[in-house]
């Protein structure tokens, strides 16, 4: 007889607790997005922004996808009715946060041109992204 695994709510607040992973939940927002991205809006290193999503994604925050050598990344709602709303309000409050549309605008302009970015060659863009306005959908 298997187990069901349980909501662990302290660690959902956890992951909620750090502006880093703030910065990249609000970065995701409605689109998946390549680590690569995060790396060059954000500037932190590699390794820290895939600690912060390994972190996310144990809180059932977020969920991974590979593409041959690229990690994709998008958010998912947690099966607790009150953590799925609280996160929605958080994704919410965190779109009319000053700081985080900054985030945005220069996640806009790195998609729009990427060759700018040496980080970025190749990299696929975020998956709701519309190539030809170049906004954000």
């Amino acid at each position: 007889m298997g187990t069901k695994k349980t909501f662990d709510v302290e660690r959902f607040f956890q992951a909620l607790g750090d502006n880093t992973r703030l910065r990249l939940l609000n970065l995701m927002g409605e689109q998946e997005i390549c680590v690569c991205y995060f790396v060059e809006i954000l500037g932190h290193p590699q390794p820290k922004i895939s600690r912060h999503l390994a972190y996310l994604r144990s809180a059932g925050i977020v969920s991974a996808r590979r593409q041959g050598k690229w990690m994709h990344y998008r958010i998912v709602m947690p099966p607790h009715i009150g953590a799925s709303q609280i996160l929605r309000q958080t994704l919410d409050w965190l779109s009319k946060e000053r700081a985080m549309q900054t985030d945005r605008a220069r996640l806009s302009k790195a998609c729009c041109a990427p060759a700018k970015f040496a980080a970025l060659e190749r990299a696929p863009l975020p998956s709701r992204l519309n190539k030809a306005s170049c906004e954000v959908q």
